[in-house]
């Protein structure tokens, strides 16, 4: 009896933490530079993520040869010139919502949040913070931002070619839709 009483209060706690945990696995990252020459955009659909509400942390992480393009020579260019997407495969995204006292994840709702955390892309990792919305949802979690980053603040290299026909900053659109992690 006392190991079925131990087994039914273990078993709460975990379904209690599992209901505090969302994820995704085809959240979106898109990235786009107007340029003279044309504009740039690149999207990924098959981004992995988890938020924690009760701590506010969360991570993505994004197949680099996930991201996508209307042509063809450009994904290619994109893959083997600039990213390297076969030495350095992935990009990984962990911070936290830093004013999660705001968001009411009861209620469903629009909230303004400011995330703060280490963005890893080509193998280099920059601190980063950014505004974005949290919408509470019937099921689920909605989760966006955009922000700018600067490629060369990440070692991609632009070949000095057309390097000056490029924008030194990419518009980044996050946009993930969390489920509850299901409990087993």
């Amino acid at each position: 009896m006392k190991r079925l009483f131990l087994f039914l209060f273990f078993l709460n706690i975990v379904l209690a933490v599992n209901a505090q945990k969302y994820m995704t696995k085809n959240g979106y990252i898109g990235f786009y530079s107007h340029t003279p020459m044309e504009d740039i955009k690149g999207d990924n659909n098959q981004v992995v993520g988890a938020i924690d509400i009760s701590t506010g942390e969360m991570v993505f992480q994004a197949l680099i040869k996930s991201f996508h393009f209307d042509r063809a020579l450009m994904e290619e260019h994109f893959n083997e010139n600039y990213m390297e997407s076969d030495k350095i495969p992935k990009s990984i995204f962990k911070g936290k919502i830093t004013n999660l006292k705001d968001v009411d994840f009861s209620k469903s709702g629009n909230y303004n949040v400011t995330v703060e955390g280490d963005l890893t892309i080509h193998d280099v990792t920059n601190k980063i913070s950014t505004q974005g919305t949290i919408e509470v949802v019937s099921g689920g979690i909605n989760a966006n931002s955009k922000f700018k980053i600067v490629p060369e603040d990440y070692k991609i290299n632009i070949p000095g070619v057309v390097k000056d026909k490029f924008e030194k900053s990419l518009e980044v659109t996050v946009a993930m839709k969390y489920t509850p992690i299901a409990n087993k």
